[in-house]
């Protein structure tokens, strides 16, 4: 009996390891809306008052040719990993001073993985 409840166990984590990524980045996508969505799209060649944010994950920051990035942005040499999103989301002035990002950065950081995994869905 007590096998059956340890491969029950490992059956549940196992399933909870899947959805939730998925959960997270449901979460992110409402975080993105009430937080993001008026200075950033999500769609490909769309720029708000900030640049979009399609594809982000993996790229080259300042990287949209068509977007007018800060001198502070442009000259810091970042790529868009977990741990930059993470750091930049958590306190954007911090990670890249005098950018011109107006933001004061998500403090939770439930939130900001949240968001990281709804940004890496962006493809």
């Amino acid at each position: 009996m007590q096998s059956l409840a340890i491969r029950v166990g490992f059956m549940i984590a196992a399933i909870a390891a899947v959805w939730a990524p998925a959960a997270q980045a449901q979460d992110g996508e409402s975080l993105f809306k009430r937080q993001c969505g008026a200075c950033h799209a999500v769609d490909a060649d769309h720029n708000k008052i900030g640049p979009s944010l399609y594809r982000i994950a993996g790229k080259k920051a300042a990287a949209a040719a068509d977007f007018e990035y800060s001198d502070a942005l442009k000259g810091a040499d970042i790529t868009w990993t977990d741990d930059s999103l993470a750091k930049y989301l958590t306190d954007p002035k911090a990670f890249v001073p005098g950018g011109k990002m107006v933001y004061a950065g998500m403090k939770d950081p439930d939130d900001v993985k949240a968001m990281v995994d709804y940004l890496k869905t962006l493809k």
